[in-house]
């Protein structure tokens, strides 16, 4: 059966954004060994769900620069543009972009499907609501949560219920973020 794992940022305090949806706060000077983290993560995907919000801005920037063969991170926006992407909506009726389509049943009958389809693992990307939302209902099987070294004063959460995880691995990086990789255990 194929996993759904996390890949989030978080600050040290908990939270995934501030109160408005701010993300200035985190790091995104990464280093070499952390960029190799998150490649060796996505190699083990193929496919990417989050929801319309997230969507809205995350498609069209990956998009450009898989367009721009100058910038740095051209390969990084093919790949992110080239993996198969569903988008849980309620107010969408169609998918806006390519390679992507609108997620039609409930999130739990659509998650459940997904993992029993052939394939590798898929992750997920997406707000603080809709990864509460997956969170809530236990869908999630692995979390590589990436510890941004700034606490904010207030902030959204993902972690709005009881969830009960053991730690896998934890991976300091000299950008100063710590990667704590979780495994959902289920009772």
């Amino acid at each position: 059966m194929r996993k759904l794992k996390l890949q989030m940022q978080v600050s040290i305090n908990g939270f995934v954004a501030g109160t408005a949806g701010e993300m200035d706060w985190m790091e995104w000077n990464w280093d070499d060994e952390l960029n190799k983290y998150v490649a060796d993560l996505t190699a083990t995907v193929d496919t990417i769900i989050m929801g319309r919000k997230l969507a809205e801005g995350f498609i069209p920037y990956w998009v450009a620069i898989a367009a721009n063969v100058d910038d740095p991170q051209n390969a990084d926006g093919k790949l992110m543009t080239n993996t198969p992407k569903i988008v849980f909506s309620h107010s969408l009726q169609k998918s806006l972009w390519e390679n992507t389509r609108l997620a039609t049943a409930s999130l739990s009958e659509q998650i459940a499907r997904l993992k029993n389809e052939a394939g590798k693992d898929i992750i997920v990307y997406g707000g603080a609501n809709f990864v509460a939302g997956l969170i809530e209902q236990n869908l999630i099987d692995e979390y590589h949560l990436f510890i941004s070294p700034v606490a904010i004063d207030k902030g959204m959460t993902i972690f709005n219920s009881k969830t009960n995880v053991k730690l896998i691995k934890t991976t300091a990086f000299d950008c100063g973020i710590v990667v704590l990789h979780y495994e959902c255990i289920r009772k």
